[in-house]
């Protein structure tokens, strides 16, 4: 039997209202006050339907649909502001099926939707599902109380368990509208379970995600706090933020180095990156290493440079005896400087026999030119990273020996002396004589490229000496690049004589005599040299007189300090035993 009742109409905006929910809402738009209040002077039911557009503040009748839920009005409140609040429960589904205007409000000819009763095993099933698919929305809803909405779903009657959950879904108008316009309450479970499983996993993958961003900021979170405790404690204890110091401490440092404007770029940049990074994380460490080494550098500072030739020339004489060859081709060189302001590089490379004073040779014209002085021996160097230094993305990588010398030399005009270039081998890992082409080059050497410091770096003031055994071994490039110099072996007359000057006063100091205790006689000199040494250098030589030394300390310490002897010829052979050679 169809049932029809004519009932006041309140649209409603952004709300559908089920049967067996109660619901609360204010009453503003005056139509919708006037159909309230007759709906009181009356039974106190009222028609509420959703309106197709929640913007439209007078709707017509076909701005809202159809399809309703007859309600009690359970009660109304008049607010201050002339609202009313009412709360409302629904009773059943209604369709409208004829507007009448009254008074400036609507009523309508509703035609009531009958209850179906559906029950049996397919209705039992369905109705499981849903009340444990909508047990898990609720527990991963954070709007939804748990208890009370378990409760309300405990029911036996398909339609109202429904329309139960259909009200307590966070879903869309459209979404819920289809769900009342759902007669049968199976179609409408099985409605809600796909609604219900689509929400759930939404919400799943909300609280992962959340869980994730809880978790980092909790991280976060402690590191900002303990921090901040850090940095109380330090105040108590009256040390200052070390942090900040220190990074107004490197900003200061980049400014006093005078870098070029590429590389200080460069510096500004890291230190902003080293400024938001944790302290104590490594890649701080590998950050400030590189400003460390970035400042460190000599990047502006020269010594002032000697140019007195009669200085020059005394220091040459007072280190070396003979070698005059190469003594003229030095001073020549100093003499092109001196008077050219900014002449062109050269490369010496000293090349002879061990022992004839290729290092030392280097040492004087350092302190001859009043240049800073570095050594780096190439004997065995078999990594080009060794040159060039390895690229900062390697764990514990640090630039290559030609940057770490020049930081030790902190000029940018020392003499540096790449000893035994002979000797360097190469494998798998690179050649290093090939990298060394860059560094020897005057053309090139302007702009050399460390991998580690990754700017470019001016040798082009450098002066540059090498030393080698033999030639035979550097290949053609890196040899086309030098100007060799060789350095002969001694001559017999030129051994007595550095062994006069040099080596007897050297070897009575390191064996703590005086000149009183011990004295060497020319006859000595050429006996060592022509029967107990085969040498073209004096290294030997120089052994042979400091084990004499030795053996006449002993008699010093044995007789006392008065002890005097004067080496002979028959002396060198009671001191040295049977001669090695014959003259």
């Amino acid at each position: 039997m169809e049932l029809y009742e004519t009932l006041p109409i309140v649209p409603l905006r952004d709300v559908v209202v089920f049967p067996h929910m109660m619901m609360p809402f204010v009453i503003g738009r005056p139509s919708s006050t006037r159909a309230l209040e007759h709906a009181l002077g009356k039974d106190k039911r009222i028609f509420l339907a959703a309106q197709h557009d929640a913007a439209i503040d007078e709707p017509q009748p076909s701005d809202i649909f159809t399809m309703g839920c007859v309600a009690n009005i359970v009660q109304s409140l008049k607010l201050p502001d002339g609202n009313i609040k009412v709360l409302v429960e629904g009773i059943e589904r209604a369709r409208a099926v004829e507007w009448k205007e009254d008074k400036g409000f609507y009523r309508v000819v509703v035609k009531v939707v009958p209850k179906h009763k559906e029950t049996g095993a397919d209705a039992e099933s369905t109705m499981s599902k849903a009340v444990s698919l909508f047990e898990q929305y609720v527990k991963l809803s954070n709007n939804l109380h748990y208890d009370a909405m378990i409760a309300a779903v405990r029911v036996d009657d398909p339609g109202k368990l429904a329309d139960t959950i259909a009200a307590h879904l966070v879903v869309g108008v459209d979404e819920k509208q289809n769900l009342l316009e759902i007669i049968s309450p199976i179609e409408r479970l099985n409605r809600i379970a796909g609604l219900l499983e689509a929400e759930v996993d939404k919400l799943q993958v909300d609280r992962r995600i959340q869980s994730r961003v809880k978790k980092q900021m909790e991280k976060a979170q402690k590191e900002y706090y303990l921090n901040e405790k850090m940095k109380a404690i330090q105040k108590e204890l009256g040390r200052k933020d070390e942090k900040g110091n220190e990074i107004e401490e490197l900003k200061k440092k980049i400014d006093q180095s005078k870098m070029p404007e590429e590389v200080e770029e460069k510096a500004v940049q890291e230190l902003k990156r080293l400024e938001a990074m944790p302290p104590m994380s490594a890649e701080a460490t590998v950050s400030r290493n590189y400003l460390d080494w970035l400042i460190a550098v000599p990047w502006h500072k020269k010594t002032k440079e000697s140019r007195d030739l009669k200085r020059a020339e005394e220091i040459l004489n007072e280190d070396h005896y003979g070698l005059e060859k190469i003594k003229d081709r030095i001073l020549e060189f100093l003499a092109v400087r001196a008077l050219v302001k900014k002449p062109k590089a050269t490369i010496l490379t000293f090349s002879g026999p061990p022992g004839v004073g290729k290092t030392s040779l280097a040492k004087s014209i350092a302190r001859a030119m009043n240049r800073k002085f570095v050594r780096l021996s190439l004997g065995g160097v078999r990594d080009e990273a060794e040159i060039r230094g390895h690229r900062r993305t390697y764990i514990g990588a640090f630039p290559g020996q030609i940057i770490q010398m020049m930081k030790k030399a902190g000029t940018m005009n020392p003499v540096f002396l790449l000893d035994e270039v002979d000797k360097m081998s190469m494998d798998f890992r690179g050649d290093p004589s090939a990298a060394l082409l860059e560094v020897l080059d005057p053309e090139q050497n302007n702009a050399f490229l460390d991998h580690y410091l990754d700017v470019e770096y001016d040798l082009s003031n450098v002066m540059f000496i090498c030393t080698a055994n033999v030639l035979h071994t550097i290949p053609q490039a890196l040899r086309d690049r030098m100007e060799v110099l060789q350095l002969a072996g001694y001559t017999e007359q030129e051994k007595i004589e550095i062994a006069k000057k040099f080596l007897s006063p050297k070897a009575i100091e390191g064996a703590g005599l005086t000149a009183e205790n011990i004295r060497f006689l020319d006859e000595a000199f050429s006996t060592i040299i022509q029967r107990y040494t085969r040498e073209a250098g004096v290294r030997n030589l120089e052994r042979e007189i400091a084990s004499i030394c030795r053996k006449i300390a002993r008699r010093v310490v044995v007789e006392g300090k008065a002890f005097t002897e004067e080496i002979t010829a028959a002396k060198v052979t009671e001191h040295l035993g049977v001669p090695r050679f014959r003259p």
